[in-house]
C-alpha cells in the first residue's frame, strides 16, 4: 500500500509539473526568436503585410519576429512547413487564408487545415481591386468587360499561384460577368508585379499594386471591398459597378501548429489585438490597403470555416482547377 501511494504521489507530482510548466509558459514566452512562415516569395502581398507585424511584435515581445518565406506550389510548400513544425510556440505561419480554405480543394496536400493548424488571430483583409495596364485606355468595370468581349483571351492576368485568392477574385468576376481573360499563375505576387510592369501581363488583384497606381503606370478599375477606399475615393465598388456578391474577400490570418500551448497562442492574439488597434498600425496598415478586423481565436476559426464553404462553392461556380 505504502509503495503504491509512493507511486501515485510521483505520478501526481508529475503531471502537477507539467501542468505547472504549461500554465507558466506564456509568462515566460518567449524566450528566443520566434518564427513566422511566410509561405510566398519575398517581397510580394503577403511579405510586405508580414513585415510591419514582425517589426512590432519583435518590439512588444522583446524578442525577434523572424520573417521565414518558403515560397512555391502556391503556398503549400510554406504551409506545410508550418504544419510539421514543432509545436512549442516558436513557429508560426502568417498567409492569406487561401493556402487553409482554397487550396485543400483544388489538390491533395501533405496538411490538413482542420487537424495540422489551431487559428491565432486576423491580421488584416486587404482592400484593393483589379489593376490595369494605363497603356490600355480601360477606366472602369464596363470598359473592361466591353474589352474582353471584343478581345476574348487577349487579356492576361497575373496571381500569386494556381489556387490564391488573387486566382479566386478574377475567375468570380470571370464568371460573373461572362469574359474570357488567360490566366498566369507565379511563385508570388512579386515576380506577377514584374511582368505586369514589363506589359507580360495586363491584370493584377494584390496590395503591392498600390505604388504603381499613385505614379499612373497602372489604373485601378474598382475596389473588392464593402466600401471605397479611403485613398481613393472616386475609384467605385465592385458592387456599384454592377457584380454585388462578386469579391471574394483576402483575409490574411496567423496560426500556430497544432498542440501549440493554448495560453501562448491567447498571448499572441492578444498582443496582435493592441497593435492593430494603435493609430500607427491602423496607419501603416493603409499605406498597404489592409483593413485590421479584431477578433479572437474562436472568431477566426469560424471565419475560416465560412471561407471554406464559400470557397468551395465559387470553385464549382467558376469551374477553378489547378489544371
Amino acid at each position: 500500500m505504502r509503495k503504491f501511494c509512493r507511486v501515485a504521489g510521483a505520478i501526481l507530482a508529475g503531471v502537477f509539473a507539467v501542468a505547472m510548466a504549461g500554465s507558466a509558459s506564456a509568462q515566460t514566452w518567449p524566450t528566443k526568436p520566434v518564427k513566422l512562415i511566410v509561405p510566398y516569395a519575398p517581397g510580394g502581398a503577403t511579405d510586405v503585410m508580414a513585415r510591419p507585424w514582425s517589426e512590432k511584435l519583435t518590439l512588444a515581445f522583446g524578442h525577434p519576429f523572424v520573417i521565414d518565406n518558403k515560397g512555391g506550389a502556391s503556398g503549400a510548400i510554406g504551409t506545410e512547413a508550418a504544419a510539421r513544425a514543432t509545436p512549442d510556440g516558436y513557429t508560426f505561419l502568417f498567409t492569406p487564408a487561401a493556402t487553409l480554405t482554397v487550396l485543400p480543394q483544388l489538390r491533395k496536400l501533405n496538411y490538413d487545415p482542420r487537424k495540422d493548424f489551431v487559428p491565432v488571430a486576423r491580421v488584416g483583409d486587404l482592400v484593393c481591386g483589379f489593376v490595369i495596364l494605363s497603356s490600355l485606355g480601360i477606366n472602369n468595370i464596363k470598359e473592361l468587360v466591353d474589352y474582353a468581349k471584343k478581345n476574348p483571351g487577349k487579356l492576361a492576368y497575373g496571381s500569386a499561384g494556381l489556387g490564391t485568392y488573387s486566382q479566386m477574385r478574377v475567375e468570380m468576376f470571370k464568371a460573373r460577368a461572362g469574359v474570357d481573360i488567360l490566366h498566369v499563375p507565379y511563385r508570388g505576387s512579386a515576380d506577377a508585379m514584374n511582368d505586369l510592369l514589363s506589359g507580360h501581363v495586363h491584370m493584377m488583384n494584390e496590395i503591392n499594386v498600390i505604388p504603381h497606381v499613385r505614379s499612373g503606370k497602372l489604373k485601378l478599375l474598382n475596389i473588392n471591398y464593402p466600401t471605397r477606399h479611403p485613398d481613393f475615393p472616386d475609384v467605385a465598388t465592385l458592387t456599384e459597378q454592377g457584380y454585388p456578391d462578386s469579391d471574394v474577400s483576402i483575409q490574411y490570418v496567423v496560426s500556430a501548429p497544432t498542440g501549440t500551448p493554448r495560453d501562448i497562442v491567447l498571448a499572441l492574439n492578444k498582443k496582435i489585438v493592441e497593435i492593430a488597434k494603435t493609430p500607427e498600425m491602423i496607419a501603416r496598415m493603409r499605406e498597404i490597403n489592409v483593413s485590421t478586423p479584431i477578433q479572437t481565436p474562436e472568431e477566426v476559426g469560424k471565419s475560416l470555416e465560412q471561407e471554406t464553404i464559400l470557397n468551395g462553392k465559387l470553385i464549382v461556380e467558376a469551374k477553378i482547377s489547378m489544371d
